[in-house]
């Protein structure tokens, strides 16, 4: 798994590519959600468009983000989930969690 990061109208955008999974995958995604709050970036928009698998510890992991985010006075909000993610986060009732976006202009002037 890859994640590229970029910036658009103060919201910090990871591109995350490949399969979120138990150790790498999840752990990698905890790192960069870490950095970037230390760092006062705190509207983070997770792409997931081009992610191809997601397990239970991936799922633990978005969940774990979005709160150590929510905690610190953030936002954490999806973007392009694949129709098997949708269906992961509506049968987990995460999709009441989440905001999430199909658009990328949309997701971004949610955070104004």
């Amino acid at each position: 798994m890859t994640i590229d990061t970029r910036t658009a109208n103060g919201v910090t955008i990871l591109d995350i590519h490949g399969k979120i999974t138990i150790g790498e995958g999840s752990a990698e995604i905890r790192k960069t959600v870490r950095d970037l709050l230390q760092a006062g970036r705190k509207n983070i928009l997770l792409n997931m468009g081009d992610v191809s698998y997601v397990d239970s510890s991936g799922i633990g992991e978005l969940v774990s983000s979005y709160t150590t985010v929510t905690n610190q006075g953030g936002d954490l909000k999806l973007l392009n989930l694949t129709k098997k993610l949708q269906e992961l986060l509506a049968i987990t009732k995460l999709l009441t969690v989440f905001d999430s976006y199909d658009d990328e202009a949309e997701a971004l002037a949610s955070f104004a």
